[in-house]
């Protein structure tokens, strides 16, 4: 393995530069004043690529497999890496690929054209520290290709000047459901609470465009990063024209090396302000609404049982609770949730024990899914599912696919929606959905 420290570039810049692979991933730590944006990673030329259909019936274990066949028999030299990450999977799992693993049937077709899952092994990483303006870059040995060799060559590419692309013919956007039909079922979502179903379910809407020719998904990225900078944001090659970009706020799970566990599920939303004062009251009312403080409570608790059910006896916890967030678009409301898990228990076992996340299914999640694929209008398919790097130490750190467009090489996908509880006004949630979307509609303008 080797390691050497690069001249500043910036990640974006960087980004540009080895657009052309169709594996790349980025992990895009846009968002420039939020302490979970200190990092930055960018990954191209995989040793492997995996993907899972939508029947998968145990993708957790196959992914498993897969990273086990594939890591190298030795770890990072002590103080080499500075980061988390030093090699490893990263890729996505799909909301319905997570359905299907809990035994729970759908109605819908899958989405033409889009795996389950999808995934790369990367021995090939750059990191970015932003807080220092600092940069490095790693490689693993391959019988044939030393690392260090490899790490001159890849200096010498993200240096090279390389023209933003442009952003190609906007897309014609059509939605799934018309504003209402979404008012309809929400009406019978609330009646579903009614009569003791659930507490709670996220509510969704789709929006789909034919793929426009001269789509570019790197210009797109770069609008989108531009317009919504996110802790989480991604852009993730799946090759065969599946893309992923992506400006989510969400972390799903985190796990450290020596077992720790974070989540911190997000429930609760207030449009942002240009006007300080008015922005400062929309945060206050925010923080006081009882409908917004109660749905971000019932899926604290079922984090906390998920979590629950891989962690040690007495560990989970919850440090942060109603915690306010804000992002270009809105104020959030957060929470953390945290734990060890059990000796024995591994990245995989984690994802198993809580996907998909509680934010985007509702409480109980078993029924809730089973009612968001009786009130939606098609398969969620990657969106709601969740960006995932599992590190070759078994560390792993995760976003919830919200806030990001959904590419195949004949459609692009774009899709938001939110918490329904008892106290939810149709009309409210529906222009909360919107606030959601309008990034990402934006960004597919240039």
């Amino acid at each position: 393995m080797a390691v050497i420290e690069l001249p500043w570039i910036d990640p974006a810049a960087a980004f540009l530069a080895l657009a052309d692979d169709p594996h790349l991933a980025f992990l895009d730590s846009a968002a420039a004043r939020d302490k979970r944006a200190e990092v930055s990673y960018l990954c191209p030329d995989p040793v492997a690529h995996l993907q899972l259909g939508q029947q998968t019936p145990d993708p957790f274990a196959d992914l498993h497999a897969w990273i086990e066949a594939n890591t190298p028999g030795c770890s990072p030299g002590a103080g080499a890496w500075p980061f988390a990450f030093a090699g490893g999977a990263i890729g996505w799992l799909g909301y319905d690929l997570g359905r299907q693993a809990a035994g729970l049937g759908s109605r819908f077709a899958p989405v033409p054209g889009l795996p389950g899952a999808s995934f790369c092994l990367y021995d090939t990483v750059l990191g970015f520290d932003h807080r220092a303006g600092r940069a490095w870059a790693l490689a693993w040995d391959r019988p044939d290709q030393p690392a260090a060799a490899r790490l001159v060559r890849l200096a010498a590419r993200i240096t090279a000047t390389r023209q933003h692309p442009p952003a190609g013919a906007a897309p014609a956007w059509h939605a799934d459901m018309t504003r209402d039909t979404y008012e309809v079922r929400l009406d019978r979502l609330r009646g579903y609470i009614a009569a003791g179903d659930i507490y709670q379910a996220n509510l969704t809407v789709r929006f789909a465009a034919p793929r426009p020719a001269d789509f570019s998904p790197v210009a797109y990225h770069m609008a989108l990063r531009r317009l919504s900078p996110a802790p989480f944001g991604a852009y993730l090659g799946g090759g065969d024209g599946v893309v992923i970009s992506g400006a989510s706020p969400e972390r799903f799970l985190r796990l450290a090396p020596d077992g720790r566990v974070e989540t911190r599920p997000i429930k609760g939303t207030a449009a942002r302000s240009p006007d300080p004062e008015a922005d400062a009251q929309a945060a206050a009312a925010l923080l006081a609404s009882p409908k917004e403080r109660a749905e971000n409570l019932m899926i604290t608790d079922l984090l906390r049982n998920d979590l629950s059910q891989v962690c040690e006896i007495g560990s989970v916890a919850v440090p942060e609770l109603l915690v306010l967030e804000p992002y270009a678009q809105a104020h959030h409301l957060v929470s953390a949730v945290t734990g060890r898990l059990r000796a024995g228990l591994g990245a995989t076992d984690l994802l198993r024990a809580a996907f998909p996340g509680g934010s985007i299914t509702g409480a109980p999640k078993r029924r809730a899914m089973q009612i968001i694929d009786e009130l939606e209008a098609g398969p969620r398919g990657a969106y709601c599912g969740a960006v995932v790097w599992i590190g070759f130490d078994g560390a792993m750190d995760s976003a919830i696919i919200i806030r990001s467009l959904v590419a195949t090489r004949e459609v692009l996908f774009a899709q938001a929606g939110g918490g329904i509880t008892w106290d939810s006004e149709a009309g409210a949630e529906y222009e909360e959905m919107m606030l959601k979307l309008s990034a990402l509609l934006a960004a597919s303008r240039g």
